[in-house]
C-alpha cells in the first residue's frame, strides 16, 4: 500500500529509509515547537495554545506535502515570519494579535489563488535576484538582532542605541556557550544539533537555579485560546494592506527556494531542471498558512532542515507523513516547551541567521545597481526593527537607482509597480 502510494520502488528508496528520514528532518526542525510559542507568546497568545497550534500546523502542512506532493519537505509556522508577526505588526504597529492573524489568513488565501492560475512564476521571475537572496539575509540579520536582545547580549542605549550587554550574567554567557555548541555540533554533521544546544542550555539553567523544570509529558493542552480568533475584517484595514503583502511576498520566496533546494539536492528535478508537481507542493503550503492562521499561529512555509533528511536517503512524500506523525506525539510535551527560556532559543535563531546570511555572497558586488538596493534591503530589516520596512526601501532604492543610473531597461513592470506601491503606502499611511 505503501509502495503504491509513495512510488518507493520508483524513487528507489524503502519504508525504512524513508522513517529513517523522517526522524532526521523532525530532529533538525523540532526547535520550531520550543522557538515559535516563545515569539508569539510576546503578543500576548497564550503559549500552550500557540504549543498546539505549532504542532498541529506543522502537522497538517507536513502530511499534506507528503500525500497530496509526495515531496519528502516538512512543514511548520516560518522563522522570520513569528518574529515580524510579534515584533513589526503587533508590538511595533500596535495592532492586535488576533488582526495579524487575519493578515497571516488573508496572506494563505493569496498564496492560495496565485498556486491554482500559475501567477506564481511570473510574480517569482520579475523579482530581480539579488533582491530575493538580500531579503533572505535581511530576514535572517532581523533573526539575530532579536536574539541577541532576548538573550542579553546587545542592550538598549540612551546614545549609542545599543550597547554590549552584561557579559557576567549567566543567561549571556549560557547563550553564548549554546550557539556556539550548535556549530560545532552542525560542523560535525550531527543530526538535532539545534534542539540539543536548546535543551542543553535549558538544562544547564535549571541546574544553575536559574530556571524551573516544569515537567516534560502532560495531557495536550487547550488550543481555544487562540483557534478561530483571527479577524479577517480588522486585517482588510488599507493600513495593513502591505503587511499581507510581505507575508505572502516572504513566504513565496522562502518557499519556492526551499522547494527548489531540496529537491535539487535530492535529485528530485526533471532532466529540465523543473520541479514536477510544484502546483501541488504550493497548494500544501498555502493550505498549512490558511490551516495555521485558524488553528493560531503565524505563516507556514517549508523548511529548508528537510535537506537533512533527504541526505540521509529520504525521497517520497512519506518521510513528510513521518514527520507530521511526529508533530502530533510532541503535542504531549508543552510542560518541556513551557521550561525552555528565552535565552535558551536565542542560539537557535542566531545559527538561522547564519544560514539566511549565505546568500549575500551570491550577489553581483561589481554592478552597483544591484548589491546597494540588495544592501540596503539586507541592513534596513534590522535597523528599522521591520522586515516591512526593508523590503520597501529595496523596492524603492532598485527601481531609483535603476532608473538614475539609464538602466531602466532593467527594472521589469511588477518591480516597478511594488516600488510605486511602497511609495504610496509611505506618503498616504
Amino acid at each position: 500500500m505503501l509502495d503504491a502510494l509513495f512510488k518507493l520502488k520508483e524513487h528507489n528508496t524503502s519504508v525504512k529509509t524513508e522513517v529513517i528520514a523522517g526522524f532526521t528532518t523532525f530532529l533538525t526542525m523540532a526547535y520550531i515547537i520550543f522557538v515559535n510559542p516563545a515569539i508569539l507568546s510576546a503578543t500576548g497568545m497564550d503559549q500552550n495554545a500557540v504549543f498546539v497550534a505549532t504542532c498541529i500546523a506543522a502537522a497538517l502542512g507536513s502530511a499534506v506535502m507528503g500525500l497530496v506532493a509526495n515531496y519528502p519537505i516538512a512543514l511548520a509556522p516560518g522563522m522570520g515570519l513569528n518574529a515580524y508577526f510579534t515584533f513589526s505588526v503587533v508590538k511595533g504597529m500596535g495592532v492586535s494579535w488576533q488582526v495579524a492573524l487575519g493578515a497571516v489568513f488573508l496572506s494563505g488565501v493569496i498564496f492560495l489563488f496565485v498556486s491554482l492560475f500559475k501567477l506564481r512564476e511570473m510574480i517569482v521571475n520579475a523579482i530581480p535576484h539579488s533582491l530575493k537572496l538580500a531579503i533572505s539575509a535581511g530576514v535572517g540579520m532581523f533573526l539575530a538582532i532579536i536574539a541577541l536582545k532576548n538573550a542579553g547580549v546587545v542592550v538598549g542605549h540612551p546614545v549609542t542605541l545599543v550597547t554590549l550587554g552584561n557579559v557576567h550574567d549567566p543567561k549571556v554567557l549560557l547563550a553564548a556557550f549554546g550557539f556556539l555548541l550548535i556549530v560545532a555540533l552542525e560542523y560535525r554533521k550531527v543530526p538535532g544539533s539545534v534542539i540539543i544546544g536548546i535543551m542543553t542550555v535549558t538544562m544547564l539553567a535549571i541546574w544553575m537555579g536559574l530556571e524551573q523544570f516544569k515537567g516534560v509529558v502532560a495531557p495536550v493542552p487547550s488550543i481555544e485560546p487562540t483557534f478561530m480568533q483571527m479577524d479577517i475584517q480588522g486585517a482588510l484595514n488599507a493600513g495593513l494592506l502591505g503587511v499581507i503583502f510581505v507575508f505572502f511576498f516572504v513566504d513565496l520566496f522562502d518557499t519556492t527556494g526551499t522547494l527548489v533546494g531540496v529537491s535539487h539536492r535530492a535529485g528530485l528535478l526533471d532532466s529540465n531542471g523543473k520541479l514536477p508537481r510544484l502546483k501541488r507542493a504550493l497548494l500544501a503550503d498555502s493550505t498549512a498558512i490558511v490551516a495555521g492562521a485558524a488553528l493560531g499561529t503565524s505563516s507556514c512555509t517549508a523548511y529548508i532542515e528537510s535537506a537533512a533528511g533527504t541526505a540521509v536517503g529520504g525521497r517520497t512524500g512519506l518521510t513528510s507523513v513521518v514527520v507530521a506523525i511526529l508533530f502530533l506525539a510532541a503535542l504531549w510535551l508543552s510542560p518541556l516547551a513551557g521550561t525552555v527560556p528565552a535565552y535558551a532559543t536565542a542560539p537557535a535563531l542566531c545559527y538561522i541567521a547564519v544560514l539566511m546570511a549565505r546568500g549575500l555572497a551570491e550577489i553581483n558586488w561589481d554592478d552597483l545597481t544591484e548589491s546597494a538596493p540588495a544592501v540596503i534591503t539586507a541592513l534596513g530589516m534590522p535597523f528599522t526593527f521591520s522586515i516591512a520596512d526593508g523590503i520597501a526601501f529595496g523596492f524603492i532604492s532598485y527601481a531609483a537607482i535603476k532608473i538614475m543610473a539609464g538602466r531602466y531597461k532593467d527594472i521589469g513592470l511588477p518591480v516597478l509597480a511594488i516600488a510605486a506601491l511602497w511609495v504610496m503606502k509611505f506618503a498616504l499611511f
